[in-house]
């Protein structure tokens, strides 16, 4: 079972950059499809971004698309999430999450096995 870890919320204005990290331990990181979600108060968690074990898959939000870059290093056992041009409503509870049964980048939340605690990122205007 893997524990995840993240990191490098805060506090910024509206278009600045933001890069998440997301620290794996327990299980072998390579063989997980790594996920980014995000939940702002009173909606639903949504999906932000998802990279394939080798890091040669991506896909992302269309609300994101051009802004974030998603990326692992197999050899830390990390995943980040590199957020530029940040806009006010992406204030969120970010986090990451990892799939471990099928091996395909994915979307939803249900197809994810494993989450952490999550990192807030607030956006001012």
């Amino acid at each position: 079972q893997v524990q995840l870890v993240e990191s490098g919320g805060g506090l910024v204005q509206a278009g600045d950059s933001l890069r998440l990290s997301c620290a794996a331990s327990g299980g072998t990181f390579s063989l997980y499809i790594m996920g980014w979600f995000r939940q702002a108060p009173g909606k639903e968690r949504e999906f932000v971004a998802t990279i394939s074990r080798n890091g040669g898959v991506t896909f992302y939000a269309d609300s994101v698309k051009g802004r974030f870059t998603i990326s692992r290093d197999n050899a830390k056992n990390t995943v980040y999430l590199q957020m530029n041009s940040l806009k006010p409503e992406e204030t969120a509870v970010y986090s990451c999450a990892a799939e471990s049964t099928t091996g395909v980048p994915h979307r939803r939340v249900s197809d994810y096995d494993y989450w952490g605690q999550g990192t807030q990122v607030t956006v001012s205007s």
